[in-house]
């Protein structure tokens, strides 16, 4: 079982150096995984960095490791956004920690006309507080170099304006295009997934308006919770990640 772990701390490093984990991580490494001295254990910062080698002190406080090896990975380009739309119960959460594992570099959560799920006062910061976590816990889990960013919230309006400079492209039944015949331009993408009860049709016009491309799956409709990864996974194809 490979045991990957996060530093953000983490810089500067060579083989033969010392990393470390504490806090949480270390608890995490010694009491829960009950890693023992000369173990391997991989250690990343979330930004591109990760080292590998075996354990040189294990306590519930803090956990070394001697450099064996070192990688440095640049972001993959163009980038992949997923504009995530809130929605009831954990179905948002699921798709956004479904699309981590499988590669997007980041996620945007968009307050839908049909969203039933709000994000209002209090639970702005706590809602994107919780979206940090999933894309932190599904990068470990999935033992990537890059932890997706979690964007502010935004509205409909908010998300249009990124389709001046993205290429964003709306996952509904009805695009004339299906997603796996379109052609990228290298500019990043931004995925739109829509809510439980899909996407308004003000919404829909209003992003085409703005220069986004409506494009379909398939015959199907998908949950907003599989919708995005699905698409992601296709993405990945086209682009040459997979």
């Amino acid at each position: 079982m490979a045991h990957f772990y996060l530093n953000e701390d983490l810089t500067d490093l060579s083989v033969g150096a010392t990393a470390q984990l504490t806090g949480g991580e270390a608890r995490h490494a010694v009491t829960v995984s009950r890693l023992q001295l000369g173990e391997r254990v991989e250690i990343g910062n979330g930004a591109g960095l990760r080292v590998v080698g075996p354990i040189t002190r294990a306590e519930p406080a803090r956990l070394e490791i001697e450099i064996e090896e070192l990688r440095v990975d640049s972001p993959p380009t163009p980038a992949i956004w997923l504009a995530q739309a809130l929605a009831k119960g954990d179905r948002d959460e699921l798709a956004v920690q479904a699309a981590t594992e499988l590669g997007v570099d980041g996620v945007i959560p968009w307050s839908a006309q049909r969203s039933i799920s709000r994000w209002e006062g209090a639970k702005v910061a706590k809602g994107h507080t919780r979206w940090e976590a999933v894309v932190r816990e599904a990068t470990k889990q999935s033992i990537r170099s890059f932890v997706p960013e979690v964007g502010e919230l935004v509205s409909s309006k908010q998300l249009g304006a990124l389709a001046a400079t993205t290429r964003m492209l709306v996952l509904d039944p009805t695009g004339d295009t299906a997603l796996t015949e379109l052609e990228l331009d290298g500019r990043d993408v931004v995925l739109v997934v829509g809510p439980e009860g899909g996407i308004a049709p003000a919404e829909l016009a209003l992003l085409g308006s703005a220069g986004a491309t409506v494009v379909r799956l398939g015959d199907t409709v998908l949950r907003t919770s599989t919708a995005g990864p699905a698409a992601i996974a296709v993405l990945n194809a086209k682009l040459g990640r997979w």
